[in-house]
């Protein structure tokens, strides 16, 4: 028996805005939205699999995973104890992805680094979800 992963579910306050944020951040497009829920994934993701017909067994388990963005009441209060790790390419500039993001909404924050000598970023999207940028890398 296999398992597929299937998505991500982030609480937030504004569904729509941070569907949004996160399709600019990864590239990736809104193909649901409602107030809710919305849904991203990848832009390279075939375009048959967002249409109503069933997708083979054999193709199934190689869909990426989606991003879902679901309301709820309450506001953030302690740490995420589940986060996404982001990781520029090599040839990339990762100082300037970091500003972009930072630029888009983001927010350095620390969670326990304190500091040291890490090879990531600690960032917060718009509602203070943490997320990393990792150190360049190329697989």
């Amino acid at each position: 028996m296999k398992l597929r992963w299937y998505s991500i579910v982030i609480d937030c306050h504004n569904v729509a805005a941070q569907a949004r944020w996160w399709a600019d951040v990864l590239d990736w497009r809104l193909i649901f939205e409602a107030d809710d829920e919305a849904v991203i994934i990848p832009n390279d993701m075939p375009a048959d699999l967002d249409m109503e017909e069933p997708v083979p067994a054999h193709r199934w388990h190689h869909v990426p995973p989606g991003l879902v963005f679901v309301p709820v009441p309450e506001g953030k209060t302690v740490k995420n104890r589940l986060h996404i790790d982001l990781a520029p390419h090599l040839e990339d500039d990762r100082d300037a992805q970091i500003q972009w993001l930072i630029d888009a909404g983001a927010r350095r924050v620390d969670v326990g680094q304190d500091g040291s000598e890490v090879t990531w970023t600690v960032l917060a999207d718009p509602e203070g979800n943490e997320f990393c940028v990792l150190s360049s890398r190329d697989r």
